[in-house]
């Protein structure tokens, strides 16, 4: 039994339907902006980047300008799959011997080793060069029909308007507050007054202006993106990065490319599964999806056998990841991402997943952009010897698990999530239940999950019939966890799917996030 029950209630997340485009986001007022755009006559790439970049202004703990990811493409003309990568790299100015370790660690069984004043968890010098400019634009660029003017300008009008202040703000700022205090910058916008920002009860929502970003995005809109890394912008970030003790420099951003790579292309049971490659948890989503191919799964599931192969498989996936590959999670400051999903009228797909690392990033908002930077190098083992020890020049591994399904020659989903490590269990479990299960995408996001992604014990929802829970406890070191508001115990999925027999789109988001929401072109 929980020793303590956070909550009693059902909650459910509606799914949007259309025959036109959907934008499924964890933040919905981004995703009305990529909605405009699809009703505009942008395709899935154009409005994936309006609701990107919209989301820098308006969810900007999770992703932003100052922050890295990678992104899916399925081009239904051509029925293929490319992959965006803007992941992070570490500046070449980087020295290890900067980042000491104190000969601590922290409690949890798989985390980093601590280093002296936690510089590589937080501050300038944990600052990884930024790809999210040059990867959205490298998108539009090749796959999308709209200028970046014309995708940044949502971005821009909600920047002007700034966030509203509910109670998921006030929540979200003051449960870092510690944290955000520790820069001036960052501290004079998100606790003003000392404080983390409340409106009061029964008073009109007041809003959260983030200082300096919409100047910034009018300068890229005005100048072009690659001024964030060759131009006035980039300058204002290496000269503010430099004043503050950082070693990220001006050649770093001039140097950064975004890259186009090929899929990881995965069969899984009569489906195409396109996958992220290289440093991400696409491979390790390979190998278990591989392993749960060579299990007979009971029909009208999914049931007992099947969360005991997910557990085995993932606890087995994960316990080579750490070996080979090298650990991405630090309990001293939790990951957090943002996911978003595109379908528009001509089938066209996108999966893009973004992120800051930790909520809110580094924790420093550099003061002449108004731009969040990430903190990147917590990405990286600190200690020598590694597969991801750290190292000047270098890209880290990290937890983003973007997916594209196809079927029967056309493409069936597009998934992710947030969450950090928890990422992969929830794109795989929900991946089983589409196509093991056949379950509809409204059930498969709204069945309760487990967690398997490190350390001894399985995470169970305790909504999970007994029968489970009981043969999950006899084959595994259990623990009974909620799916809650707060703190985010599972990973925070979002999908759009299309019905290939109707043509009909559909779109969902997770369950427990207050701002998310999936939107269609036409309203409905």
């Amino acid at each position: 039994m929980l020793e303590h029950l956070v909550q009693n209630w059902t909650v459910r997340k509606p799914v949007a339907q259309s025959r036109g485009g959907i934008v499924a986001t964890q933040n919905r007022v981004a995703g009305e902006a990529g909605a405009r755009i699809l009703a505009a006559g942008g395709n899935a790439v154009d409005a994936a980047v309006a609701t990107g970049l919209s989301l820098a202004a308006v969810e900007p703990w999770n992703s932003g300008l100052g922050g890295v990811g990678f992104m899916l493409v399925y081009l239904a003309k051509e029925n293929r799959v490319e992959v965006v990568d803007f992941g992070p790299i570490s500046p070449r100015g980087l020295d290890p011997a900067d980042y000491p370790l104190t000969g601590g660690f922290t409690s949890d069984l798989f985390t980093w080793p601590t280093v002296k004043d936690d510089r590589n968890v937080h501050g300038p010098m944990s600052i990884a060069v930024p790809g999210h400019v040059a990867g959205l634009t490298l998108a539009l660029e090749t796959f999308g029909t709209k200028k970046f003017a014309e995708v940044i300008a949502p971005a821009i009008e909600l920047a002007d308007k700034g966030i509203a202040v509910d109670w998921y703000l006030t929540l979200k700022a003051a449960t870092m507050a510690k944290e955000l205090a520790r820069y001036p910058s960052t501290k004079d916008i998100w606790l003003p007054g000392g404080f983390p920002p409340v409106t009061a009860a029964g008073a009109p929502l007041g809003r959260l202006v983030l200082k300096g970003l919409a100047a910034t995005m009018r300068r890229l809109a005005d100048a072009g993106p690659r001024d964030f890394y060759e131009g006035e912008v980039a300058a204002s970030i290496a000269k503010d990065i430099k004043a503050m003790g950082g070693n990220l420099a001006l050649e770093d951003l001039r140097n950064y490319r975004a890259r186009i790579v090929k899929p990881l292309e995965v069969e899984y049971r009569g489906a195409q599964l396109a996958l992220a490659p290289g440093l991400t948890a696409g491979p390790t989503m390979q190998r278990a999806l591989a392993k749960l191919e060579q299990v007979k799964l009971q029909a009208g599931g999914p049931r007992a056998d099947a969360f005991l192969a997910y557990a085995r498989i993932l606890r087995e996936g994960y316990s080579e990841r750490l070996a080979t590959m090298g650990e991405t999670s630090d309990h001293r400051d939790p990951s957090t991402t943002t996911h978003l999903n595109v379908v528009d009228r001509d089938g066209n797909m996108v999966a893009l997943t973004q992120t800051l690392l930790s909520v809110f990033g580094s924790k420093v908002v550099l003061p002449q952009t108004g731009i969040l930077m990430n903190n990147g190098i917590m990405w990286f083992d600190p200690r020598e010897g590694s597969p991801n020890s750290l190292a000047p020049g270098k890209r880290p591994l990290t937890n983003m698990n973007p997916m594209i399904a196809r079927r029967n020659g056309k493409a069936w989903f597009a998934m992710g999530a947030s969450g950090g490590r928890k990422i992969m269990p929830a794109v795989y479990q929900i991946t089983s239940f589409l196509i093991d299960h056949g379950m509809s995408l409204e059930d498969a996001f709204h069945q309760p999950r487990i967690d398997a992604s490190g350390g001894e014990t399985v995470s169970v929802d305790p909504r999970l019939p007994e029968r489970v829970r009981s043969a999950l406890a006899d084959a595994f070191p259990t623990v009974d966890t909620e799916l809650v508001v707060y703190p985010t115990n599972y990973a925070c999925p979002s999908a759009v799917l299309t019905d290939p027999n109707e043509g009909t789109h559909f779109g969902i988001t997770d369950v427990m996030s207050p701002w998310s929401g999936a939107v269609a072109e036409d309203g409905k």
